[in-house]
């Protein structure tokens, strides 16, 4: 059942869904942190070692978790609907990831990751035709890509690895993907429950790929910096806000949900730069900006009738 808190402002009464707040302040922030996160493990973890432990730890707990509080189990269709979500969004979308950004800063990753909008609204648009196409749309898809493009070709050679870059890029479609699907198939009622099977699904699988491409062969050291970024990520990036993530999509489109992406740099950006050292340069600030701007554009057309999934 719905609970709002009601809040005063200037212009009366209005209702807020303190629920709401505290899962986009979630997504937003906490998400923000987690390419930091991610570039200080895989510096010293190997990628899909640590993608597969930081998923399948989160997700067994969170699973596990919800089936004793007597949420029923999964019936098969379930269960595999809830594993090609898992594979679009974990296996497809952070095993690239985790192994790029040993080539690439988190402040240049969480930028291109930025284009996450840009791939869902196209889905949701061109293939599963959920919304209508527009110029905003057709606009913002122009201006994100073309954002991208200059963070790319003016800095190939320079401070960014452009082939990582691409694979980063590539991936994003596979959480688009995921994302889109999550309200199209049918899944548990229990969004947590949801959450935690597919990231314990999708962690089992990427710790496979781990085994099978030798990264546990010798079995891998954690030094200190990078066990406490992996536990920054398996509790605070997983376990609160991909919760957070799949109770929105279930309450909201997966472009309104998206909307993360362009608060997310804005947070990675400065503590890339000022914890890490990164560098910042005037072109990355630009395709930085181009980006929002596009992210902007498509959310900006946004209307309440399709705010909430069936």
């Amino acid at each position: 059942m719905k609970q709002t808190m009601v809040m005063p402002n200037r212009a009366g009464i209005l209702p807020v869904d303190v629920r709401v707040v505290l899962a986009f302040g979630a997504i937003y922030i906490l998400w923000g942190a987690t390419f930091l996160a991610i570039r200080i493990a895989v510096l010293q973890i190997p990628p899909f070692f640590t993608a597969g432990l930081r998923f399948f730890i989160a997700g067994l707990v969170l699973h596990t978790f919800m089936r004793l509080r007597g949420e029923p189990n999964l019936s098969p269709i379930e269960w595999r609907n809830t594993a090609i979500i898992g594979l679009c969004m974990f296996v497809a979308t952070y095993g690239p990831l985790f192994w790029a950004e040993q080539y690439v800063s988190s402040s240049i990753t969480s930028v291109i990751e930025a284009s996450l909008p840009i791939t869902t609204v196209t889905l949701e648009v061109f293939i599963f035709r959920k919304q209508r196409l527009q110029w905003r749309l057709l606009a913002g898809v122009a201006l994100g890509f073309f954002g991208i493009a200059l963070l790319l070709v003016n800095n190939a050679g320079q401070d960014v690895e452009v082939i990582p870059c691409l694979v980063i890029l590539v991936a994003g479609i596979a959480w688009s993907l995921g994302a889109v699907l999550s309200s199209q198939l049918a899944l548990p009622r229990s969004r947590p429950l949801t959450a935690g099977t597919q990231m314990m699904l999708g962690g089992a699988v990427l710790l496979a790929l781990s085994a099978s491409t030798g990264e546990m062969h010798p079995f891998p050291h954690i030094p200190l910096r990078a066990g406490l970024a992996l536990l920054y990520l398996i509790v605070f990036g997983s376990l609160i806000a991909y919760t957070a993530y799949v109770w929105l999509l279930g309450r909201m489109s997966a472009t309104r949900v998206a909307s993360h992406a362009y608060i997310n740099p804005v947070v990675a950006v400065a503590l890339g730069h000022f914890v890490a050292g990164e560098i910042i340069t005037l072109r990355t600030v630009i395709a930085s900006v181009l980006v929002v701007a596009s992210v902007f554009l498509i959310l900006a057309k946004s209307t309440p009738h399709d705010a909430q999934q069936p």
